[in-house]
């Protein structure tokens, strides 16, 4: 991944810190911001896969229509 800010980092602290029992460090919000990246690259991945191609939307178009 490539670096992340500092002032990036300060505030991802600053908005996940309230949800946390110990104090977060910079390491922990460099963790933050990939796991989210992960999580919504993931999501739009599995959108991309569902939906159908050109191809496919024809032919379920035809198999529903006869």
């Amino acid at each position: 991944m490539a670096t992340i800010d500092a002032d990036f980092l300060d505030r991802t602290i600053a908005v996940w810190q309230p949800l946390s029992p110990k104090p977060l460090t910079r390491e922990d919000a460099r963790e933050i911001i990939e796991n989210a990246v992960g999580f919504y690259g993931t999501l739009i991945r599995w959108a991309l896969e569902a939906k159908p191609t050109d191809t496919s939307a024809g032919e379920n178009h035809a198999r529903h229509a006869a």
